[in-house]
């Protein structure tokens, strides 16, 4: 896999970069078969999910997810996070 600038759906429903996800993870993309796989630096899978190339794809999609910033925390406070 390789790293394709795109977007892809949190667990929490938020729209994030494959550029910049967050709390030290990293994406792999496969944007031929629209897969995003997000890891820790050590390689362990936290995340999966559909490769977008834009909001307005995501959109398209029918899904509601607002682009967060990669300092945007993953979780909930009352999932533990």
């Amino acid at each position: 896999m390789s790293i394709a600038a795109g977007f892809f759906v949190d667990w929490d429903g938020n729209a994030r970069s494959t550029l910049d996800p967050g709390s030290g993870y990293l994406c792999e993309t496969d944007p031929v078969a629209r897969y995003v796989a997000v890891t820790t630096k050590g390689g362990t899978l936290v995340h999966e999910g559909t490769f977008y190339k834009s909001v307005a794809d995501i959109e398209k999609a029918g899904i509601k997810a607002s682009l967060v910033p990669g300092d945007h925390p993953w979780g909930r406070r009352e999932d533990g996070f």
